[in-house]
């Protein structure tokens, strides 16, 4: 099954993503890092690139960061009807986990969002085909 929805609107997943959605759902940043070399991992992986070594540990992450890079979306999207155009993607740059990068909604609270901007995730849901599901979005600071 390919849908990483329950039927009851819980998240659920089988890949190494897991314990990220879990955490989303709780209100949490959960990022796993390598118990060998110490090298975060995003999109998380089975196996550490780096050293090689299986073993991860999920930790809760500070979800505050600097704008990598974004874009402004015009277009709508199948399934993300409910999004009002125009939105804003952004990819962030965290700070408490090495600079791995996540994505997300960006609200422009404080002007135009900007390269290297300062942002602060708080946790939110996206509607996606009808149904919650849980999401970072993004605050200008």
């Amino acid at each position: 099954r390919s849908d990483p929805m329950s039927s009851s609107g819980e998240i659920w997943s089988t890949g190494a993503d897991g314990p990220y959605w879990d955490g989303l759902a709780d209100g949490r940043l959960m990022l796993p890092r390598c118990s060998s070399c110490g090298r975060w991992h995003w999109p998380a992986v089975w196996r550490c690139a780096d050293c090689g070594s299986w073993d991860h540990e999920w930790q809760q992450v500070e979800p505050a960061g600097q704008i990598y890079s974004w874009t402004r979306n015009w277009h709508p999207f199948g399934g993300l009807e409910s999004l009002q155009l125009p939105f804003v993607i952004g990819v962030v740059a965290l700070e408490a986990a090495g600079g791995a990068r996540l994505m997300g909604l960006v609200e422009e609270l404080a002007g135009p969002v900007k390269i290297g901007a300062p942002v602060t995730g708080t946790f939110a849901t996206t509607v996606y085909a009808g149904r919650s599901v849980p999401a970072i979005h993004w605050r200008t600071t």
